[in-house]
């Protein structure tokens, strides 16, 4: 039994295995709608979700199986008190497979010590979310044609967001892949991703907290966050920073007219709603990218074939 917990525990050929049944999926939908009849996922959402917890059960209904579990830890036995791993030796004996996503980081990988059956990570805390990362190298791979070979920049709050770190985690075992960091100094990639990722790895990057029109024309891929506010003790410093970046028509004014532009979605205003009409604005594309990445990875890790 495996599980997925960080998107480093899958090789790059494990990765492009994945990604390639999930284009086979997008394109063939008709030759997996019952092979995961009478299978059961458990999503179990201890912090508020959309596209991810949707994207999962979505993904078990087109393969045929079915779903059970919560969308917030008050609704569960959590508010009870019941601890993490007594709540996956239950849910273990109602369903083959576990969709977790919770506040603390590390909760995932402590499910995976006593779980019965196959646990993914949802997200945990500001640490990993392997399932998003896969939907960004599905969509990168599907816009560019490779997953090597191009300059990345990354934007926004690169501190607490576990999409980015994940993200730079996976594409720095890829050739020849530049990385610039965009961010205010409160808000920059934290040391031990750039000594133990980026620095290890002999990766090429910039840290920088110029205004991105002035980086932009160098990029071929630019991936926007959000400033979060769930990870901020202090609302004084949420609202000074939440305005930080901002990407508008006039700053796409010198950007590559193939620039990928990437979110992991939600929005709140670092990109203007004038941006999505613009073919580089992929983001929505990466949304549903994210239903068929994940529909490979519950028949790779129920060890379920065509």
């Amino acid at each position: 039994m495996r599980h997925l917990i960080d998107i480093r525990e899958l090789s790059t050929g494990e990765i492009a295995s994945l990604l390639d049944i999930a284009d086979d999926i997008m394109l063939h939908p008709e030759d997996y709608r019952e092979l995961c009849r009478y299978k059961k996922l458990a999503t179990l959402f201890f912090e508020p979700s959309t596209r991810t917890r949707l994207s999962f059960e979505a993904a078990m209904y087109e393969l045929g199986g079915q779903v059970l579990g919560f969308s917030e830890a008050a609704s569960s036995s959590a508010a009870k008190g019941e601890s993490v791993a007594d709540t996956i030796r239950v849910v273990g004996c109602y369903a083959d497979i576990i969709a977790m996503r919770h506040p603390k980081e590390g909760a995932p990988l402590v499910a995976s010590g006593v779980s019965t059956v196959p646990i993914i990570n949802a997200g945990d805390g500001g640490h990993n979310h392997p399932t998003q990362t896969l939907t960004d190298l599905m969509t990168i791979r599907r816009e560019k044609g490779s997953l090597s070979g191009f300059t990345i920049g990354l934007c926004g709050d690169l501190k607490f967001g576990r999409t980015v770190h994940s993200l730079i985690s996976a594409l720095a075992r890829y050739d020849n892949v530049r990385f610039v960091l965009i961010s205010p100094e409160e808000l920059k990639l934290p040391s031990y991703v750039k000594n133990d990722v980026l620095r290890a790895g002999n990766r090429e990057f910039k840290q920088t907290a110029a205004d991105l029109a002035d980086v932009i024309p160098q990029l071929d891929v630019l991936y926007m966050t959000r400033v979060q506010r769930e990870r901020f003790f202090n609302e004084e410093d949420y609202i000074r920073l939440r305005d930080s970046y901002i990407l508008t028509p006039s700053k796409l004014a010198n950007a590559k007219s193939d620039l990928t532009i990437l979110h992991p979605l939600p929005r709140v205003n670092e990109i203007s709603p004038e941006i999505d009409s613009d073919p580089r604005a992929c983001y929505f594309r990466q949304a549903l990218c994210g239903k068929y990445v994940r529909m490979a990875l519950i028949l790779k890790l129920l060890e379920v074939t065509k």
